[in-house]
C-alpha cells in the first residue's frame, strides 16, 4: 500500500516464539538503509516495514529473510495477506421464499439435519450446512495450517524433557559413583538444554551475545564448572519446562484474540440459475445474489431482496439484541442470520466489505506501537548488556577486593544475577496486553487503529463533538407546523412541498416526505431559487415564498419571530405570511447519558461544534449539559475553533474530536485522537479516524476509554510486577541469599504470570 510517498510491506514471521529474537529482528531490519520505519509485534508475529518509493521490494524481502534466518533459522517469512475466506464448495437447491414456514426457518424437518441427498428434498435447506464440507478447508492466508506440526513439536519436547527429568531423578535419588552420577547429570543436561547451547553458540558466532540462550547457557555451564551438577541440570530443566508453558500461554492468548475476531465468513451460497452453489466469498461479484440460511453468517455486504429474519450483529457492533431485517434493508458480512431465509444482493466485493476491513484493521493495529511498548523495547536493549557487565564485574572484583571472598562463591552469585536479568516478561506481555485490549474493544463495536491510540485514550480530558450525525440522528423530519389565519396545516404542507419539489436539499426532501403524495410539477410557474434565502414559485394563481427569515424580510412579509428548536421554513402566499414548518434533527437516545458518564469518568470539558444556527446549537447544548457550544461554523472554522480550544487547554491532556468521519476529516486529522461515528458499513468513517464507533452511539466512546484505562492498568501491573520481582531477586542474588532455582522463577515464572495477566485485557467488559 502506497501512502505519502512510502510503501508499506507486511510480513508474517511464522513460527516466531522467542521474544528476544523478535526484538533483535526488529532492530536489524530497522538498520537497513532503505527502511524508514519498522515495527514487529511479538503477539501477532506481524512485521511492518515502510520504505520510500523506488526501492526494490524483492531485494528488501531477501534481506529481511536473511536477517530472520540468521537470528531464528526455523522461522518462515510469509507475505501478509488480508483475511480471506476458506474455500468450500457444494451445491444445494434454493428454498422457495413463500409461506410462513420459509420465513421463520421452522419448516418440517429443518432441525433434524438429516438430508437424504435428494436435490429436490426441501429438508436439505436448513440444519446441516454449518457442519458440512469442513474437510475442504484450505490453509489460511497466514500460514497457520501447521497446528499438527506444532502439536508434534510439543509432544517431542514433552518426551525429551520427560526422559531428562527421569535421568535427573535417578542421579539425584540413588547413591551412585561420582563418575556415573556426573554422566547421568550430563546426559540429562544435554537432553534438556542442548538446543539452548546450540542457539547460544550460533548467536555468539554472529556477534549476538546478550540473549536468554547465552544467559542460561553460561549460568548452567558455570554451575557445572563449580561442581553444582544437580543445580545446573535442574535449573536448565526448570527453565525449559517454564519456557514451554510460557509458549503455550502465548499461543493460547493469540488464539483467544483470533477467536474474538472470528467474524470471517467461511463460505457463501451463490445463486446461479436457481441453484445455490457454495463458494468462497471473494469469488462473488457485486450484483450477484446469495442465499443465507438460519444460523449462517452473512458473507458479504448487501441488501435484502427477499425474506425476513432476525439478525445478530454483535460480532461487529457489540450489540446483543437481534434486530429484524426486511426486503430493502442493508446487511453486513459477519452478521449472523438467526431464523429466516434471506436472499441478498451483493453490494461490495469481499475485499471492500466491512468485515474484511475490520479484520484488517485489528490485525494491523499492532503495527502502531504505544509509547510504553517503545520504551520497553529500548529499555530491554540496554538493560540486558548492563546487567551482564554488572554480573561479570560481580564475579571478578569482590574476590580481588573483599577478604575471604572466593571466586566460586561470587561466580555463582553472578550466574544467578544473569539468569534473573532476562526481560522476557516485559517484551512478551506488554504488546500482548495492548493487542488483547484492541481485540476486546473490537468485540464491543469499537475499532482502535493502534496501541498508540489505545494508550492515548487514557489521557483524554477534552472531548469535542460534531452535532449532526454524532449527537443527533442526522435524519431531518417535519416535527411541527404552525399556521395563521384560515390556512390548514395540510394546505401549508402542500404549498411547501410544491415550492421545494425541485430541490434535493435534506430539508426539502424532509418536507416532500412528510407530504407523501405525488407532486404535479406542471402546475408550477416562475420557479426561482434565491441563494441563501429560499424559493419563490407560482402555483396556479398563488405566488409562494418558502425559505428563511431573510427571504421574508427581502419580500417585506411580516413573519413569526418565535425561537424554535430546529430549522424554520417560513411560508408566504401572495405577500402574506401563512405560517412555518419546523424541521428537526432528533437528539440520539443515549447522547445525554453519554455526556453525563463522560463527566463522571473525568472529562474536564465537553464541547459541540456545529454549522447549525446558534439558537439550535445552544438549545441542544443545554439539553445535553455541554460546557461550550460554537455554532454556524464552516468546516475550516471548525479547525480554527479546535485550535483555539487547544490553546485554552491546561496540562498535557489529550483532545478527542468525534464526528461522522465524512465532512469532518480536517478536524478529525487535527485532533489528538479522531473518533468517527462509523455506522454500519461507512467506508469513509473507517478510513478517516483513529477510533471508529461502529454503532453510531456516543456512549461507545465511554466503552473505548474504559477499555483503554483497564488495558493501561494491566500493562503497568506487568511492568511494576516484573521489575519489582527482578529487582528483589537481583539484590538477593548479589548478597548470596537467592539460589539458582529462585533465579529461574524470577525469569520464567514471572514471564508466565505476566502473560496470563495480559490475557485479561481481551476479556475487558
Amino acid at each position: 500500500m502506497s501512502m505519502e510517498g512510502r510503501i508499506s510491506t507486511k510480513l508474517v514471521l511464522d513460527g516466531l516464539c522467542c521474544s528476544n529474537c523478535a526484538m533483535k529482528i526488529e532492530q536489524k531490519v530497522s538498520e537497513l538503509k532503505e527502511v524508514s520505519h519498522t515495527s514487529l509485534n511479538f503477539a501477532t508475529k506481524l512485521l511492518l516495514i515502510e520504505t520510500e518509493q523506488g526501492n526494490s521490494q524483492e531485494e528488501l524481502l531477501q534481506k529481511v529473510k536473511k536477517i530472520v534466518k540468521d537470528i531464528e533459522p526455523e522461522v518462515v517469512v510469509k507475505e501478509y495477506k488480508s483475511p480471506r475466506a476458506k474455500r468450500v464448495k457444494a451445491q444445494v437447491q434454493v428454498p422457495k421464499q413463500e409461506g410462513e414456514q420459509r420465513q421463520d426457518g421452522c419448516s418440517d424437518g429443518c432441525c433434524g439435519g438429516h438430508g437424504h441427498g435428494h436435490a429436490q428434498d426441501e429438508h436439505i435447506h436448513h440444519g446441516h450446512y454449518g457442519a458440512e464440507d469442513h474437510s475442504h478447508e484450505e490453509e489460511d492466508e497466514h500460514g497457520h495450517s501447521h497446528s499438527h506440526g506444532e502439536g508434534g513439536s510439543l509432544k517431542k519436547k514433552i518426551i525429551k524433557f520427560g526422559i531428562s527429568a527421569v535421568i535427573f531423578a535417578i542421579a539425584m535419588i540413588f547413591d551412585l559413583p561420582k563418575s556415573v552420577s556426573f554422566g547421568l547429570f550430563f546426559i540429562s543436561y544435554l537432553l534438556s538444554g542442548g538446543d539452548v547451547l546450540l542457539k547460544a553458540g550460533k548467536n555468539i558466532l554472529r556477534g549476538d551475545v546478550f540473549d536468554e540462550n547465552f544467559l542460561m547457557g553460561i549460568a548452567t555451564i558455570g554451575a557445572f564448572a563449580i561442581g553444582e551438577f544437580a543445580e545446573g541440570v535442574g535449573v536448565m530443566l526448570f527453565y525449559q519446562v517454564g519456557e514451554m508453558f510460557q509458549d503455550l500461554a502465548v499461543n493460547r492468548s493469540r488464539k483467544s484474540i483470533a477467536d474474538l475476531m472470528d467474524i470471517r465468513p467461511d463460505y457463501a451460497n451463490l445463486i446461479i440459475d436457481g441453484i445455490a452453489k457454495k463458494v468462497a466469498p471473494e469469488e462473488i461479484d457485486i450484483g450477484q445474489l446469495i442465499l443465507v440460511k438460519p444460523g449462517e453468517k452473512v458473507p458479504l455486504d448487501g441488501k435484502v431482496v427477499e425474506g425476513t429474519s432476525m439478525i445478530d450483529s454483535s460480532a461487529l457492533t457489540g450489540e446483543s439484541v437481534p434486530r429484524e431485517v426486511v426486503p430493502g434493508d442493508n446487511v453486513l458480512g459477519g452478521f449472523i442470520n438467526k431464523n429466516g431465509v434471506l436472499t441478498i444482493e451483493v453490494m461490495k466485493d469481499f475485499e471492500e466489505s466491512t468485515v474484511s476491513k475490520i479484520l484488517d484493521l485489528v490485525q494491523n493495529a499492532s503495527s502502531r506501537k504505544a509509547p510504553t511498548e517503545n520504551f520497553i523495547t529500548k529499555f530491554a536493549r540496554r538493560y540486558t548488556p548492563v546487567v551482564t557487565i554488572t554480573a561479570a564485574l560481580m564475579a571478578i572484583l569482590p574476590p580481588l577486593i573483599l577478604p575471604g571472598a572466593t571466586f566460586s562463591e561470587w561466580v555463582y552469585r553472578a550466574l544467578i544475577f544473569l539468569v534473573i536479568s532476562c526481560p522476557c516478561a516485559l517484551v512478551i506481555s506488554i504488546p500482548l496486553g495492548f493487542f488483547g485490549g484492541i481485540g476486546g474493544a473490537s468485540r464491543h463495536g469499537v475499532l482502535i487503529k493502534g496501541s498508540n491510540y489505545l494508550e492515548a485514550l487514557n489521557y483524554v480530558d477534552t472531548v469535542i463533538f460534531d452535532k449532526t450525525g454524532t449527537l443527533t440522528k442526522g435524519v431531518f423530519k417535519v416535527t411541527q407546523m404552525n399556521t395563521v389565519e384560515d390556512i390548514s396545516k395540510e394546505q401549508l404542507l402542500e404549498y411547501a412541498a410544491y415550492a421545494e419539489s425541485y430541490s434535493n436539499h435534506p430539508i426539502a426532501l424532509s418536507i416532500q416526505k412528510a407530504y407523501g403524495r405525488e407532486i404535479d410539477k406542471e402546475q408550477l410557474e416562475e420557479y426561482e431559487e434565491i441563494a441563501g434565502h429560499g424559493i419563490k414559485v407560482r402555483l396556479n394563481d398563488k405566488m409562494i415564498y418558502a425559505g428563511n427569515a431573510k427571504l421574508m424580510e427581502k419580500e417585506a412579509i411580516a413573519y413569526d419571530k418565535t425561537d424554535f428548536l430546529g430549522t424554520v421554513v417560513h411560508i408566504g402566499i401572495n405577500g402574506t405570511y401563512a405560517g412555518n414548518i419546523i424541521i428537526s434533527d432528533e437528539v440520539k437516545e443515549d447522547s445525554a447519558k453519554a455526556m453525563k458518564e463522560l463527566k463522571e469518568i473525568g472529562m474536564k470539558k465537553l464541547v459541540m461544534l456545529t454549522g447549525d444556527s446558534k439558537s439550535v446549537g445552544e438549545k441542544i447544548g443545554r439539553q445535553l449539559g455541554l460546557d461550550e457550544v460554537h455554532a454556524e461554523l464552516l468546516p475550516d472554522q471548525k479547525v480554527e475553533q479546535l485550535e483555539a480550544i487547544y490553546k485554552q487547554k491546561a496540562g498535557k491532556g489529550k483532545l478527542i474530536f468525534v464526528g461522522d468521519g465524512i465532512n469532518d476529516a480536517p478536524v478529525l486529522a487535527r485532533a489528538d485522537i479522531g473518533v468517527a461515528m462509523g455506522g454500519l458499513g461507512s467506508d469513509a468513517a473507517i478510513e478517516a479516524a483513529d477510533v471508529v464507533l461502529m454503532t453510531d452511539e456516543p456512549s461507545k466512546l465511554i466503552s473505548a476509554i474504559k477499555i483503554a484505562k483497564k488495558t493501561h492498568t494491566i500493562v503497568w501491573q506487568n511492568i511494576v510486577f516484573a521489575l519489582a520481582i527482578k529487582a528483589v531477586f537481583l539484590i538477593l542474588g548479589a548478597f548470596g541469599v537467592a539460589n539458582m532455582w529462585e533465579a529461574v522463577f524470577a525469569d520464567v515464572g514471572v514471564a508466565l504470570i505476566a502473560v496470563l495477566n495480559a490475557m485479561r485485557a481481551m476479556k475487558i467488559k
